[in-house]
């Protein structure tokens, strides 16, 4: 009787083995998509392939590109811009703080008296170079 429970206690760990191992062999095909559920993605990323191809073409063929010579001269404006933007914030900055030398107010009061607004005020920031 020994034996035979050994051997079946044996054949019992075995089968347990192979079940365990079926249930997450199933639970794998579960959770993967089915034919027909991979035949429609399959179907719409082609769709999305065609349009974004579509979309390169009309792109590609477009006439209204910017030449390398446009694009530096819109740069070469900006950076003028920016230089002078900084240059004239400088100025005013120094003017201000020489009025406010003598102001007995702080310079918060001064700016609403005066009727100041700076680019802080509103959130905005000198572009970087």
């Amino acid at each position: 009787l020994d034996g035979e429970i050994a051997a079946r206690s044996a054949e019992l760990q075995a089968l347990q083995q192979s079940c365990r191992h079926m249930e997450a062999e199933l639970k794998d095909l579960n959770s993967s998509m089915t034919t027909p559920e991979i035949a429609r993605e399959i179907e719409a990323l082609r769709k999305d392939c065609a349009s974004y191809t579509e979309k390169l073409e009309r792109i590609k063929s477009a006439t209204n590109h910017v030449t390398p010579e446009e694009k530096e001269k819109v740069c070469r404006e900006q950076q003028l811009y920016r230089r002078e933007w900084r240059r004239r914030k400088r100025m005013a900055t120094e003017l201000l703080d020489a009025i406010l030398e003598g102001y007995p107010k702080s310079k918060k009061q001064f700016f609403e008296e005066v009727g100041i607004e700076t680019d802080e005020d509103h959130g905005v920031v000198l572009p970087a170079t």
